[in-house]
């Protein structure tokens, strides 16, 4: 049976943005992401970026003409999201009054859940989704 590597988090999401410097400003001042690695690229683009919150990582780059570039795209490149991201947040209502006050788009406001959890869900500057919540799975 084939495993996931033992790590802090095995499933590390990538993303690319048309203006990747202006999304990983956005994705600290908005969702309290911090820039553990950022690889600039030619003619003002990212190459490579790994941003951190707690446990969780999100690599980010540029919209590129070539190799894996040519799979990615921006939501606004293919008129809408196809998937989204979940982050466990300790307090949904402070993360959201930050995110809303970054410039974030709210498309779900704050909620609490039947299941347990309060979550809140927006898009990025270039429309990717996302839902931060306190419902953490794992938990017992």
């Amino acid at each position: 049976m084939l495993k996931a590597a033992t790590t802090k988090s095995p499933i590390v999401p990538c993303l690319t943005y048309r203006d990747a410097p202006a999304a990983i400003a956005f994705l600290c001042n908005a969702f309290g992401f911090e820039k553990k690695m950022v690889v600039p690229g030619e003619n003002d683009t990212i190459a490579h970026a790994e941003l951190v919150c707690g446990n969780a990582m999100v690599m980010v780059g540029s919209v590129k003409d070539n190799g894996y570039g040519q799979l990615m795209k921006s939501p606004r490149d293919v008129g809408g999201a196809t998937q989204s991201i979940y982050l466990v947040v300790a307090d949904a209502d402070a993360h959201h009054a930050q995110a809303k006050v970054a410039g974030a788009e709210i498309v779900i406001p704050l909620v609490t859940q039947d299941y347990g959890g309060r979550d809140y869900t927006c898009r990025d500057i270039e429309g990717h989704v996302w839902t931060f919540g306190t419902y953490d799975p794992w938990a017992s």
